[in-house]
């Protein structure tokens, strides 16, 4: 029986419909590669694309041997894409980075010597943010603040899923089940010597961003309800806050019955109506997002499914 000889590096990219730029990413990534020296393979995950990203992995695994490009069934999103290549990767140390550009591969030497210095998580850290509006910078600072103060899990502040593993953390990160997944906190939550690397975020290369406000909202509302039960203690908490208002309200019809006085008709009760109602439409809304996702996990479906491997030892198709 061989044993398994692993590359040193893999690359893993989630790509949807990238057409536009990936072959200058594969070009650049091979390029680092190739000044590394170093046994690698670059998994570039085609979720679901319904452009010609797909064509365009196959020609690139066609020329580089080290390619591996997978495809989709469908589009699972950018997180289950990622663990999809996550998953089928072989090396020992394993690269996350997005095909747009926006993350330069030629950071990996630098990322590989901190990991040769003991750090099991090399994360990319942005120092600025090219080719952003002031809106998504603001809601992403906002984001990452928020999350921070809900979760007991210190999440680093203006960070992205670009960071290097080691295979230890790798292992450790694809026994986690979860259905609703955020890679960059549960990696977070893993632990060991993590260590940031500082540097300017590009503007996208080419193509259009794949994460507009519908899907940052989503992925926001996945992240907080993965990693902290605050808001389930907090609809506790608004429960008994607005219980007592209700209480007040009652002492003071009592009151005021008592005493004879003539007391406000259909304007303070629609909104004292209103505003119990309010509350507990929205409290019902955040336990129904948890059970939601109970409910999903508890389905036991697999994350992904793979319609096509191509490329890899030997360049063959499965």
């Amino acid at each position: 029986m061989t044993e398994l000889v692993r590359p040193a590096v893999s690359v893993v990219t989630p790509c949807y419909n990238e057409q536009a730029v990936l072959p200058e990413f594969l070009a650049r990534m091979a390029a680092v590669l190739d000044g590394m020296a170093l046994s690698a393979e670059i998994v570039a995950v085609d979720d679901g694309s319904t452009d010609r990203t797909w064509q365009a992995m196959t020609e690139a695994a066609a020329k580089d041997k080290r390619i591996v490009a997978v495809r989709l069934m469908r589009n699972h999103g950018h997180q289950l894409a990622l663990t999809a290549g996550l998953t089928l990767c072989r090396g020992e140390r394993i690269l996350i980075v997005d095909s747009d550009l926006q993350d330069p591969p030629e950071l990996l030497p630098e990322m590989m010597k901190l990991m040769d210095e003991g750090a099991d998580v090399v994360y990319g850290q942005r120092r600025q943010r090219e080719g952003e509006t002031l809106f998504k910078r603001a809601t992403a600072a906002l984001f990452y603040r928020l999350i921070g103060k809900l979760t007991d899990v210190e999440i680093p502040s203006d960070t992205g899923d670009f960071r290097l593993m080691s295979r230890r953390v790798l292992d450790l990160l694809l026994a986690m089940p979860e259905r609703h997944r955020f890679i960059r906190g549960m990696v977070a939550w893993i632990g060991g010597r993590q260590v940031p690397l500082v540097y300017d975020r590009k503007a996208r290369a080419a193509g259009e961003t794949k994460y507009p406000l519908s899907k940052m909202l989503r992925f926001a509302v996945d992240a907080i309800t993965a990693f902290s039960v605050v808001p389930l203690m907090a609809s506790m908490t608004i429960g008994w806050v607005m219980a007592a208002v209700g209480f007040c309200f009652i002492l003071y019809s009592i009151v005021g019955y008592l005493l004879g006085y003539n007391l406000p008709g259909w304007t303070s009760l629609m909104a004292a109506i209103g505003l119990l109602g309010g509350m507990q439409f929205l409290m019902l809304g955040i336990i129904g997002a948890y059970l939601g996702r109970l409910y999903d996990q508890s389905k036991g479906r697999p994350l992904f499914m793979i319609r096509e491997i191509v490329g890899g030892p030997g360049g063959e198709s499965k």
